[in-house]
C-alpha cells in the first residue's frame, strides 16, 4: 500500500512539473518519489526510513542535475561559417541575459550566451542561433 502512495505522490510531483510549477526540485523529488516506491514494493521499510531515502534522493538527484545542467551551460559555442551579426538594441545588464537586437532590419528578443558581459546598446553582436522568436547571442570580440 505504501508503494503505491509513494507512485502517487510521484505521479503529482511530475503532473506539477508538466504543469510549469517553478521550483527547481520537483523533478529530482519525483524521481525520488518513484525510487521509494520502488523500495517500499521490494521491502518493508519504517516510515521514518521512507521519508529519510525521500529526503536523501531528492538532496542527491537535485544537486546531479545541478551539476549537468552547469555543465552543459559551460560548453564553448564555436562560431558558425554562417554566422551573422546584429546591433544591440536595448542593453543587457551584467546580471540579465535577456535584451533586444536589431537583426535584419527587425527587432527581435535575445538571450546572451555570456551573461556575466554587458552589452551596450549600438554595440555588435553575432547570432549565433535561434530559439523560436528569440535569437542566441554573443558579443563581437
Amino acid at each position: 500500500m505504501t508503494a503505491l502512495l509513494w507512485f502517487l505522490v510521484a505521479l503529482a510531483l511530475l503532473a506539477l512539473e508538466w504543469l510549469g510549477v517553478e521550483f527547481d526540485g520537483l523533478l529530482a523529488a519525483a524521481l525520488a518519489a518513484l525510487l521509494v516506491s520502488l523500495l517500499c514494493a521490494w521491502l518493508p521499510l519504517s516510515l521514518g526510513l521512507q521519508l529519510l531515502l525521500f529526503a536523501a534522493g531528492s538532496l542527491a538527484l537535485l544537486v546531479l542535475l545541478q551539476r549537468w545542467s552547469a555543465r552543459k551551460r559551460e560548453r564553448a559555442i564555436r562560431q558558425s561559417d554562417a554566422a551573422q551579426y546584429a546591433e544591440v538594441i536595448s542593453g543587457f545588464d551584467a546580471g540579465s541575459d535577456q535584451g533586444r537586437v536589431l537583426w535584419h532590419g527587425q527587432s527581435w528578443a535575445a538571450e546572451n550566451l555570456e551573461p556575466g558581459q554587458a552589452l551596450r546598446p549600438g554595440s555588435q553582436v553575432l547570432v549565433m542561433g535561434r530559439d523560436g522568436t528569440n535569437l542566441q547571442v554573443l558579443p563581437n570580440a
